[in-house]
């Protein structure tokens, strides 16, 4: 792959794909980022880059913006970033909101890499996929989310074994708490979906989901900025041999581990713990 070649980037809009954007064009690389609002497309533009407008839960957007994004010159990586949060008790989600979430977290992210690797093949081309420290290991109240990271681990994993000998890289990399709007922007999407009043665990939510959600709380004590992400990041994209993972934060490192050693029982006693 072409040093400092053209990447694109999804969900630009903030956190960690903004910050990504903007570190990649400061180490030479020309990004095309693309958001979902037109005020964050305008934002991005202001900034002199390239910026494609990107639906990930529309068909037609993810076919738009791979065309566009290849008709403007050669891509020689992509970074899936985009993602929303959906939180709730699993018995209280209905079918639509986990179809929503998987439209975006994992059908519109496999889409539109598709639609990019056969150039990626010609080019021996990075794709990196920006999974969580819940792909690893699931808690309580982030069911949907979850199930869309864990599909993703799984679905990056066999990618990764199938694109061996391509020349086509596959990485995943593995945020644990990172400073970023997530939670804000899981309120519209908990309105829509979750009703917490008719649930049998109102209660619940009233002493810890609805606090965590709507009132204003301090860092988590292991969170770390967006630049975290954004190391790892480049070091995907430009490393000759790049790990299959990179874990981000502690938590991540911690979990990663249980994962391996802890027996199920263990496992869910940890994941109640946090």
């Amino acid at each position: 792959m072409t040093p400092k070649g053209r990447v694109l980037v999804t969900g630009c809009s903030s956190g960690i794909g903004l910050d990504a954007a903007r570190r990649l064009t400061a180490e030479g690389w020309r990004v095309v980022a693309t958001c979902r609002r037109p005020e964050d497309i305008a934002a991005r533009q202001a900034e002199g880059m390239d910026c494609l407008h990107l639906d990930l839960a529309d068909e037609a957007s993810v076919t738009a913006c791979a065309e566009a994004a290849l008709a403007a010159g050669p891509v020689d990586a992509l970074v899936n970033n985009a993602a929303f949060a959906l939180p709730g008790a699993v018995e209280d989600m209905p079918r639509g909101a986990l179809r929503a979430i998987f439209e975006v977290n994992l059908f519109g992210t496999h889409d539109l890499t598709r639609r990019l690797i056969p150039q990626l093949r010609q080019r021996g081309g990075r794709i990196v996929n920006i999974s969580s420290v819940l792909g690893l290991v699931g808690i309580p109240w982030r069911g949907p989310y979850v199930a869309t990271k864990f599909a993703l681990e799984g679905l990056t994993d066999v990618l990764r074994l199938e694109m061996h000998g391509t020349g086509v890289e596959v990485v995943l990399i593995e945020p644990g708490p990172i400073t970023s709007r997530i939670r804000e922007n899981a309120i519209p999407h908990f309105e829509r979906w979750v009703d917490w009043r008719g649930s049998p665990r109102a209660e619940q939510y009233c002493a810890s989901l609805l606090k965590r959600l709507y009132e204003p709380s301090g860092k988590d004590r292991f969170e770390l900025p967006p630049s975290a992400v954004s190391d790892r990041i480049l070091a995907a994209l430009t490393a000759a041999r790049p790990a299959p993972r990179y874990y981000v934060t502690a938590p991540t490192r911690i979990s990663g581990v249980a994962r391996r050693l802890l027996p199920t029982r263990a496992l869910d006693w940890f994941a109640r713990r946090n």
